[in-house]
C-alpha cells in the first residue's frame, strides 16, 4: 500500500525511524542515565530521585536479581506495583541485567495472578504489601522461589516513608495480613546487591524485554513478548512525532496511568529516559483531590491518560485552578477519547487533547494525532515506519474509506504470543501483519477512524453487523 498519509506529516518529522541508534532497551537506558544524571527522574509525594540515584539503584537490584536470585539472561521477574519510586528502579535494573519482565496488574485476583506467574514462568516477584496477601493464596502452586516485599513509604525517606506506611497500614488498613517465609524488603535487596559490580550482558534487538499480558483480541489472558527492538522502536516513534513540540529545557510530565500498562510503560516510563524530564508519580490516581493538589504544585508540560481519567479531573473541584501555562501535550489512549471529553478539556485547560492509540501487541502506539490539531474523532495517522493497512476478512487490501479491520505492520509489532504459537497465527497475517480486531477505515488525509470491535459482531441474515 502507498503511505499516502506521509504527505500529511508536519515539515521536520521523518517517515523512518533509525532502529539501529540503540542496539537494545539496555543501551538506551544507560544512555538516558548518564546524560542526564545530575536532573530528577521521578518523584512521588515530594520525595525526588535523580538520574544518577536511578542509575546506581537499579543497577544495585539488578545486580540482586544475577546474584542473590541466580537469574540468568532471558529469565522472568513479575513486578506487582503502583507508581512508586520503587518500580523504576526494579524494572530499569531487571531490563540492563538481561531479563524479561512480567508487568503484573496489582488488581488482579488469586487466580489471574496465579494464570500469569504459572505461564509466564517468572521465579521472582516484587510486590507491594498492599497484595500480598493475594500472593500468599498461589506462591505455592507457581515457580516462584524469591519474594522482595514493598510499602508505598518504603523508598519515601524518614520520616514521611513512615507516617505514609502508617496511615496506609493502620489508618485506611490497606495492609491485610499475609505470610510469605523468607521474603526480603526492597531495600534488603538494594543492600544486598550493592557489593558488587552489575555483570555485564549482551542484548540485541531480539531479546524478549517484556511479557506484557493482554486480553489480546480474544480471550485468555496471553503474554505478548516485546522485544528490545519492539520497545526501542516505539520510544523512537513517539519522540519522532511528538518530540518536536516538547519544550527545549527539562521540563515536567505527570504519570498518572500505572507503569504496568503498557501506554504507560512507553510514553511515560522509557521515552522519558531519552528525553530527561522530571517524572512525577501519582501513587493512587483513583484519590482524584489528592491528584489535583498534586497538579497544583508543579507547572507540567506532559500528562498522559484515558478518557475515565480526564473526565473524573475535569469533575473534581479545583482542578479548573491548576495552573495549564506550560502544558505542551495532553495524550489520550487506552480507550477511545469522547468528543464531549475533549472539548470540555480545551474549555477548561485551553489545550488540546491529542488521542494515540494502539494496542499491547503494538508496544503500543501505532497511530497518534497531530499536536495542536483539533480533536476530530479519528485515532491520528501510523506514526514514521509504521504502515496501517484496511483488509476484509479474506485479508484483501481494501480502498481510501472502505470499512474493515485495521492491521498493522512495523517494528513496533510483537514477536508473538509467549508459548502460543495457535493464538499467534490467529492474528498474524504472513510474518509481521497484524490484525487488531478493530474495525476502521482510513481517508483521503491518512487518518484513521475506528467504527467497531470486531469481535462484537454477529451475522444477522448474512450480513456482518457492528452493535455501534
Amino acid at each position: 500500500m502507498e503511505k499516502h498519509w506521509l504527505k500529511s506529516y508536519p515539515p521536520g518529522v521523518r517517515a523512518e525511524i533509525n532502529l539501529n541508534e540503540y542496539a537494545s532497551l539496555k543501551e538506551l537506558i544507560e544512555r538516558g542515565l548518564a546524560v542526564h544524571s545530575v536532573r530528577d527522574a521521578y518523584v512521588q509525594m515530594g520525595k525526588a530521585m535523580t538520574f544518577g540515584d536511578l542509575d546506581v539503584l537499579s543497577a544495585r537490584f539488578g545486580t540482586f536479581l544475577q546474584t542473590t536470585c541466580g537469574l540468568k539472561k532471558g529469565d522472568r521477574i513479575a513486578i506487582m506495583m503502583p507508581n512508586t519510586l520503587q518500580y523504576p528502579i526494579a524494572i530499569l535494573g531487571a531490563l540492563r541485567a538481561g531479563f524479561t519482565v512480567v508487568n503484573t496488574n496489582p488488581l488482579y485476583t488469586a487466580r489471574e495472578l496465579e494464570h500469569q506467574l504459572t505461564d509466564s514462568g517468572a521465579t521472582v516477584i516484587v510486590i507491594l504489601e498492599n497484595f500480598a496477601h493475594v500472593l500468599q493464596e498461589v506462591i505455592a502452586h507457581t515457580p516462584i522461589k524469591h519474594v522482595v516485599v514493598s510499602s508505598v513509604g518504603e523508598m519515601l525517606g524518614f520520616p514521611k516513608g513512615q507516617i505514609v506506611d502508617f496511615v496506609v497500614r493502620h489508618k485506611r488498613k490497606q495492609v491485610k495480613p499475609f505470610s510469605l517465609p523468607g521474603a526480603k524488603s526492597f531495600k534488603q535487596a538494594l543492600k544486598e546487591g550493592s557489593g558488587v559490580r552489575l555483570a555485564a550482558v549482551k542484548l540485541n534487538h531480539d531479546d524478549i524485554a517484556f511479557l506484557q499480558y493482554t486480553g489480546g483480541t480474544t480471550g485468555v489472558a496471553k503474554g505478548a513478548m516485546l522485544t528490545h527492538g519492539n520497545m526501542v522502536a516505539n520510544v523512537l516513534q513517539a519522540l519522532e512525532w511528538i518530540g518536536p513540540v516538547f519544550p527545549r529545557d527539562p521540563a515536567t510530565l505527570v504519570t498518572a496511568l500505572p507503569l504496568y500498562h503498557i501506554f504507560a510503560l512507553t510514553a511515560n516510563c522509557l521515552l522519558f529516559v531519552i528525553v530527561g524530564w522530571r517524572n512525577v508519580l501519582i501513587t493512587n490516581p483513583r484519590d482524584f483531590p489528592a491528584f489535583v493538589s498534586e497538579l497544583k504544585k508543579y507547572k507540567f508540560s506532559y500528562l498522559s491518560g484515558v478518557n475515565t481519567l480526564f473526565n473524573a479531573l475535569l469533575h473534581t473541584p479545583g482542578f479548573d485552578k491548576v495552573d495549564f501555562s506550560s502544558l505542551t501535550i495532553t495524550l489520550g489512549g487506552g480507550m477511545a477519547v469522547q468528543e464531549a471529553v475533549a472539548k470540555k478539556w480545551k474549555e477548561v485547560t485551553g489545550k488540546i487533547l491529542t488521542q494515540a492509540w494502539g494496542l499491547t501487541e503494538t508496544s503500543p502506539a501505532a497511530c497518534i494525532n497531530l499536536p495542536g490539531e483539533d480533536f476530530n474523532g479519528s485515532i491520528g495517522f501510523p506514526i514514521p515506519s509504521t504502515e496501517i493497512s484496511i483488509r476484509d476478512d479474506d485479508g484483501n487490501e481494501l480502498g481510501i474509506n472502505a470499512v474493515g479491520e485495521i492491521c498493522v505492520r512495523g517494528p513496533q509489532v510483537m514477536a508473538g504470543y509467549w508459548n502460543r504459537p495457535d493464538e499467534t497465527a490467529k492474528v498474524m497475517i504472513g510474518k509481521d501483519l497484524l490484525r487488531t480486531g478493530d474495525i476502521g477505515r482510513i481517508d483521503e488525509r491518512g487518518l484513521v477512524f475506528i467504527e467497531d470491535r470486531k469481535k462484537d459482531m454477529i451475522l444477522v441474515s448474512g450480513f456482518n453487523v457492528y452493535p455501534n
